[in-house]
Formats: C-alpha cells, sequence, structure tokens
C-alpha cells in the first residue's frame, strides 16, 4: 500500500515537473509571433525615422541651392547698386550710369562740338562768299585808269563791298589833301588808312576763330578729367564691393573713356577747321592788299599827274 502510494505521489511529482517544464515552452511559442511582430514594428519605425531624416537633409539641401540660385539672380543688382553695372553698354546707357560729373564734362563737350560745326558752316559761307565777291570786283577794276573811272564803277557795288569802302578812303583822303602841295604825305595818309581798314575787315573775318581755337586746346584736357573723374568713382565701387570681378569695373571704365573719345571728337575737328579757317582769311587778307596796293596806285599816277600839270 505504501509502495502504491509513493508510486502515485511519484508519478504526481513528474506530471508536475514535465508540466512546470512543459508550460513555459508553450508560453514562449505562444508570445513568439508577438515579439517578432514588435521587433519588426521597431525596424520599420527606424526605416520610417531614417527616411525622414533623409528627406529632412534632402529639402535643407534643395533650400540651399535655391538660395544660392537667388542670390546668383540678385548679385547683378547688387553690382548695379554698386558699382554701375550693367549689360547694356551702348553710347547712351553709359552715359545714363554715369557720374552727375562726367555727366556735365560730357553735356559740355557736345556742346562745345555743336558750336564748333556752326561756326564751320556759318563761317565757310561767309569766307567764300566773300571770296567770290572781292575776285568779281577785282575783275571789274582791273582795267581803270584813275580814281574818277573808280568811283563811277565803285557806285554799283553794294554798300558792304570792301573794295567800295577800300576806294572811298583813299578818295577821302586825296579831298582832304586837296590844297597840299606834299603828294608824298598824301600817300603815306592814304597807305595807313588803307592799312586799317584792311586790318579791321581781317579783323572782322577771323571772328570766331578764338573759339575754335580755344575747343582745340581745352577739349581733350576736359575729357580727361571726366576719365580720371571716372576711373576714381570704379575704384571706390571696388572698395565697397570687395571684388576684383571685371564686371564691376568694366561698366565704370567705360563711362571714363566716352568723355575722353566725346572730348577727342570735339577737339579734333576744331583743330582741323582752326586751320582751314586761318589759311583762307591769310588768302583774303592777301586779295586785301592786293585791291588796297591798286587804290595806292591810281592814287598816286593821279596825285603825279595834276602835280605835271601844274608844272607846266
Amino acid at each position: 500500500m505504501r509502495k502504491l502510494i509513493a508510486s502515485i505521489l511519484l508519478a504526481m511529482s513528474l506530471i508536475n515537473i514535465t508540466f512546470a517544464e512543459t508550460n513555459p515552452a508553450g508560453l514562449s511559442e505562444q508570445f513568439q509571433p508577438v515579439n517578432t511582430l514588435n521587433q519588426q514594428d521597431i525596424s520599420t519605425t527606424n526605416q520610417i525615422q531614417t527616411t525622414s531624416a533623409n528627406e529632412e537633409q534632402s529639402s535643407e539641401k534643395q533650400l540651399a541651392a535655391e538660395k544660392n540660385l537667388v542670390s546668383l539672380q540678385q548679385e547683378p543688382n547688387l553690382l548695379t547698386a554698386q558699382g554701375g553695372f550693367d549689360q547694356d553698354l551702348s553710347v547712351w546707357s553709359m552715359y545714363q550710369h554715369a557720374d552727375m560729373v562726367v555727366k556735365v564734362v560730357m553735356l559740355g563737350l557736345i556742346v562745345a562740338s555743336i558750336i564748333t560745326w556752326a561756326l564751320f558752316f556759318s563761317k565757310s559761307i561767309e569766307l567764300i562768299g566773300a571770296y567770290r565777291q572781292l575776285r568779281k570786283e577785282q575783275q571789274k577794276l582791273s582795267k581803270v585808269k584813275s580814281l574818277d573811272d573808280v568811283v563811277e564803277i565803285a557806285a554799283t557795288f553794294k554798300k558792304s563791298s570792301v573794295t567800295r569802302k577800300l576806294y572811298d578812303e583813299v578818295v577821302a583822303e586825296k579831298t582832304l589833301s586837296a590844297g597840299s602841295h606834299d603828294s608824298n604825305g598824301t600817300k603815306d595818309r592814304a597807305s595807313f588808312r588803307l592799312e586799317r581798314v584792311v586790318a579791321s575787315i581781317s579783323r572782322y573775318m577771323g571772328r570766331g576763330n578764338g573759339y575754335l581755337a580755344t575747343i582745340g586746346a581745352i577739349s581733350p584736357f576736359i575729357g580727361l578729367f571726366g576719365t580720371v573723374w571716372g576711373i576714381m568713382n570704379s575704384f571706390i565701387s571696388i572698395a565697397h564691393s570687395q571684388t576684383t570681378n571685371l564686371a564691376v569695373v568694366a561698366p565704370g571704365i567705360a563711362e571714363a573713356l566716352l568723355a575722353t573719345a566725346i572730348g577727342l571728337v570735339a577737339a579734333i575737328p576744331a583743330v582741323v577747321i582752326y586751320n582751314l579757317f586761318a589759311r583762307m582769311i591769310n588768302t583774303y587778307r592777301g586779295q586785301l592788299g592786293d585791291v588796297a596796293a591798286q587804290a595806292t596806285v591810281l592814287l598816286g599816277r593821279d596825285l603825279d599827274l595834276a602835280d605835271s600839270k601844274k608844272e607846266r
């Protein structure tokens, strides 16, 4: 009996041990899918976090690239504000973007150039007309033999005729010296009067040449002043922008050199036209001298003939 009870107790204890050993295994097998699901969720969460981090990094890079693009697009505007940079480098655009001092220099040189060409056209017409009129009058008086004949022919000339003025001076001096017996003194006084008239007419025909000489002499220096001022502003813009990029420097230098170009455009024609007018005025003065010499010869002839008649 005791052995039976002991066997039953031993069997029960073995059953308990077996249940105790098999029960955790069953529980682990029961909860194993749950643990696997948790690990998968954790890995998925990590992947999502990694993806979101990568997306944030890519979005930051994209924002940085957009900022760089905007800064590059705004850089020409900044250069425009600092150094006067402009892609349009035409003459009008350079004048508009130039400094006020350079603009004043350019305008002054343009006005000087306009004065030069106005003098050229006006004085060319005047000198050519006076030269032709004087030649025609000389041809009409080439065969006269006395002052009386000259007076008759010169009466048909215009009141503004220089030939008429010269002969009027000679006739006036002859009339004033009619009671004098010194013919040489009369000739000298008449010659002096003719010299004064020729000098006065030459000065009148040479008016305006002083402006041409002044424009031709100082225009290059005025243009150079505008160039120096413009280059100085270019270096100042370089200092402010803190860059040596040629795009910053080029517009200011181009504007400065434009002032020198306009100065040369104003100076070179002025010098050429001045020399041309100087030669034309010298030629005209020589013609006036010929008319004065002819008048002196006619006066001397008339006086000598009058003296000869008195001696007889």
